[in-house]
């Protein structure tokens, strides 16, 4: 068939928008389609709602803390989940309607509504019409992977989406596994006042990093009432006096914990079950990701995935890195690509943690002359000003190109004072460019050169 647009593009998540604002603006006709919730995970059930919440839960915790600053807040403390859910909701909704404005009001943009499926290599079937164009950008995102517990079919559960959605308080919340959505929804509730357990088949939660930071986040949490089930094998669930039953296989404590509600924390899986592409011929991976080359292309020319569906970065910032890269390459005549990205991520705990680039397991894994720096958050000025001072940070050199390999800041501002690294990284500067730089007095970041001053080799 005749093309219809000169692009098209299946989702609105993060990619999305400013990919059709960059087309459009080329004076490119373009299509944009949506399924579902504009703005795709960040804006509806990811960063925004869950940090909205997470700033309610942090609230809740201060007031109970006030004393500690010498404030007296005349009572005990109590939390109202439907207000906590109405300023969600509020905020997010914001967002969405943001996007959604936005689009609308884009000249050159068809903005449309409704389940698109690729028919074939330049062909999109939507609400009973097709349309074609010589490029297609796949940007679908992925939802909560639901795994095969024995038992699931028989009782009510939560996942990071419809977890949102409560408007009380869970007396007992049993989080199925201890990773990054799993730790935040952990610590969020059992501030808002929820007793909380986390059940994780592995050894220690967050697995993928280093044991000492594995350790540390765990400790915050029991810190603060999270209760850890590890190495639960085996685990099964049934239905229990209109709460659940979680049986688990540990090596210690009871074979079975009781809660009234459950939420599944256990991955991501790829949109890419009902999008048509095996009609267009392109490839997937095992997990359902499409598959894409450097520049984000897929098996089939003309046709790029980008965003969470391409399985090469599961974040928002990640997401637009890929708008930008495809933008670069298209339209700029510059050579941008996914391999020139350093891994950087958070986790939005109290405190949180910000990492860029190398774990230490996997530095010494390069073979290189590491060296590394460490410094506990309660040497930090600012942190104990704050009475936050649990945490800490580390640092990886290569010790012969001077360079900074990776970093881990698991403390108050963490999440921020980590881009002073990040930036340098991408700089391509000895780490004498950080440990010479002048900070501001009193902040987190100040003391990273301290920590790059004292380096020694890794063990």
């Amino acid at each position: 068939m005749a093309a219809t647009h000169d692009a098209i593009i299946i989702g609105t998540g993060q990619a999305g928008p400013p990919l059709a604002g960059r087309l459009t603006a080329a004076g490119m006709r373009t299509a944009i389609i949506e399924r579902k919730l504009v703005g795709g995970t960040c804006v509806n059930t990811g960063c925004i709602p869950t940090k909205t919440l997470v700033a309610s839960a942090r609230a809740a915790h201060m007031a109970r803390r006030a004393g500690e600053f010498g404030v007296d807040v005349g009572g005990p403390v109590s939390v109202d989940m439907a207000r906590v859910k109405a300023r969600k909701d509020a905020i997010a909704g914001a967002s969405n309607l943001g996007v959604t404005k936005w689009l609308e009001g884009m000249d050159g943009l068809d903005f449309i509504r409704g389940h698109a499926r690729l028919t074939g290599p330049d062909t999109v079937a939507v609400n009973g019409e097709t349309l074609g164009a010589p490029r297609i950008f796949l940007n679908v995102g992925a939802r909560a992977a639901v795994p095969g517990i024995e038992g699931l079919d028989r009782v009510d559960y939560l996942t990071n989406s419809t977890v949102l959605e409560l408007e009380t308080l869970p007396e007992h919340l049993v989080i199925i596994g201890g990773s990054y959505i799993g730790l935040e929804f952990a610590q969020m509730y059992r501030r808002f006042g929820a007793k909380v357990t986390v059940v994780e088949m592995g050894p220690r939660p967050i697995g993928r990093e280093d044991p000492d930071v594995s350790d540390a986040v765990r400790g915050i949490l029991e810190d603060e009432g999270v209760e850890f089930r590890l190495n639960a094998e085996c685990i099964k669930v049934a239905p229990d006096n209109g709460g659940v039953a979680v049986g688990v296989d540990c090596e210690d404590g009871p074979s079975e914990l009781a809660g009234t509600h459950l939420l599944l924390a256990t991955g991501r899986q790829p949109n890419t079950d009902d999008l048509g592409l095996e009609a267009a011929g392109v490839a997937t991976d095992e997990r359902g990701n499409i598959q894409v080359n450097d520049t984000l292309e897929t098996s089939v020319a003309g046709i790029w995935a980008i965003g969470e569906v391409n399985g090469r970065g599961a974040f928002t910032h990640t997401s637009y890195n890929d708008f930008e890269i495809v933008a670069a390459n298209l339209l700029d005549g510059e050579r941008r690509r996914v391999s020139d990205r350093i891994t950087c991520y958070g986790l939005f705990i109290d405190p949180p943690l910000g990492r860029v680039g190398l774990t230490e397991a996997q530095a010494r894994d390069t073979g290189r002359n590491v060296l590394v720096g460490r410094i506990d958050m309660s040497r930090v000025g600012r942190a104990k000003e704050f009475s936050e001072t649990k945490g800490f940070m580390k640092v990886l050199v290569d010790a012969d190109s001077e360079r900074l390999l990776g970093a881990v800041i698991l403390g108050w501002n963490g999440d921020e004072a980590i881009h002073a690294l990040i930036d340098a990284m991408y700089a391509d500067r000895p780490y004498t460019t950080v440990s010479r730089a002048v900070h501001i007095h009193p902040t987190v970041a100040e003391l990273i050169p301290t920590v790059l001053g004292d380096l020694e080799p890794l063990q």
